[in-house]
């Protein structure tokens, strides 16, 4: 597993003061989730009282992490330092819709800090 700490990862372009060396494209991060029946009965649960549903809340947290991650070990395997551009999507999947699907795409770059220009 490559070490993606110090991986850029933004939704939108580079800030001032850095430059794109190569651009590599597009990487994505999935993963698919689903609740066992405990977690569906206690998420139920907590629905009859309205509000937040923070059993689903953490679930989603989870996910989303997991799939940035595995985006950012992709683009480091391609040599990249950032992805920028990345959009986060989510789709509901299987018979019931039991099952939800969590994907982060953006564009790996290898990108460097800008050098001052001499007069």
């Amino acid at each position: 597993m490559a070490d993606t700490n110090d991986m850029l990862v933004m939704t939108t372009p580079l800030p001032a003061g850095l430059k794109i060396v190569r651009i590599f494209g597009l990487v994505t991060g999935l993963t698919v989730r689903s609740r066992g029946f405990g977690g569906t009965f206690a998420a139920g649960l907590e629905a009859l009282g309205g509000g937040e549903i923070t059993s689903y809340v953490s679930e989603v947290e989870k996910a989303r992490y997991e799939a940035i991650e595995r985006m950012k070990e992709k683009a480091a395997a391609l040599g990249a330092n950032a992805v920028v551009g990345v959009d986060m999507e989510t789709s509901t999947m299987g018979q019931t819709n039991s099952m939800t699907l969590i994907a982060a795409t953006g564009t790996a770059i290898l990108i460097e800090k800008e050098t001052a220009k001499k007069k």
